[in-house]
This record gives structure tokens, C-alpha cells and sequence, in this order.
């Protein structure tokens, strides 16, 4: 998996949020996770594949919204049981 991490600046609300994770969604269907936040101005995506950068900040910029960022990096589900696993 991989961890994306989106600078996003203009987020000023719940329903900022809402709008840029709509629009990952939909330029990105096969995504497994999307969550923003305005008040760390980021969004989190995690996908089994690395995502095309420029069609990324495409889709969010399109919103009204501007990416200041992006940074991916792979990443390892941690499950609740993970401390088990040694």
C-alpha cells in the first residue's frame, strides 16, 4: 500500500473536506482510503498503487482549493491486533 499525503490550502470546513475527498474519489475510484482534515490543511490517501502527482493536484485544484504538497510513501496497515504480530 501507499500513503499520499496532500497539502491542501483553503479547507475551511466539514464540507471543504467533504468536497476534496469527493474529488479524489472520483478521479481516483480505486482509492481504499481518503480522509482530510482542514485543520492539519491535508489530505490522507491510501491506495494499493502510487497515484499520478499532476492528475491529483488536477483534481483537487478543480475544487477551488490549492495543493501546496505531495508526498507519498509506502505504507503498512496497522491492524488492532498488530502488537500480536512479531
Amino acid at each position: 500500500m501507499v500513503e499520499t499525503i496532500v497539502k491542501v490550502d483553503g479547507m475551511m470546513c466539514g464540507m471543504c473536506e467533504s468536497h476534496v475527498n469527493e474529488a479524489v474519489r472520483k478521479a481516483f475510484p480505486e482509492v481504499k482510503k481518503v480522509s482530510s482534515s482542514q485543520a492539519k490543511a491535508q489530505t490522507v490517501i491510501h491506495s494499493e498503487q502510487p497515484l499520478d502527482e499532476q492528475k491529483l493536484r488536477d483534481a483537487i485544484n478543480a475544487t477551488g482549493y490549492e495543493v501546496k504538497g505531495v508526498s507519498s510513501a509506502p505504507y503498512e496497515k496497522k491492524g488492532f491486533f498488530s502488537f500480536l504480530k512479531k
